[in-house]
């Protein structure tokens, strides 16, 4: 085989094979995600998104802030599409695991593990 041609065969390889390729097969789509409706979702969650709705306020410093989905579950979406909020655990004195995701076209995700699995909210 001439040079130029294992060069051509390794960049067909490489291109056949690429990360960005693979993560684009591999997308979540909105589909994908159970479902859950907010009234059955704790006390606490639908708390929270009564106060996402509102605007807030919000009791944790941190809620609003910019969710990056680097688990990659959610459908993809440009940096800043999500914003996190806290659910209040009772009895926990950190913000706890729970968490709503609200995406900027208003749909809701809910975690009750750190982002681990979801469930898209049905309001």
């Amino acid at each position: 085989m001439n040079p130029r041609d294992w060069l051509a065969s390794i960049a067909l390889a490489i291109a056949f094979v690429s990360p960005a390729s693979a993560q684009r097969a591999d997308a979540p789509s909105s589909a994908s995600i159970a479902e859950v409706h907010a009234r059955e979702l704790p006390r606490e969650a639908q708390e929270a998104i009564v106060l996402i709705r509102k605007g807030g306020p919000y009791p944790y410093a941190k809620d609003g802030a910019v969710f990056g989905n680097r688990e990659g579950i959610l459908p993809r979406a440009k940096r800043g599409y999500y914003r996190e909020y806290t659910v209040k655990t009772p009895g926990v004195r950190t913000r706890g695991a729970r968490r709503i995701i609200a995406g900027a076209s208003g749909e809701l995700y809910y975690s009750d593990d750190h982002y681990n699995h979801f469930r898209r909210v049905r309001e």
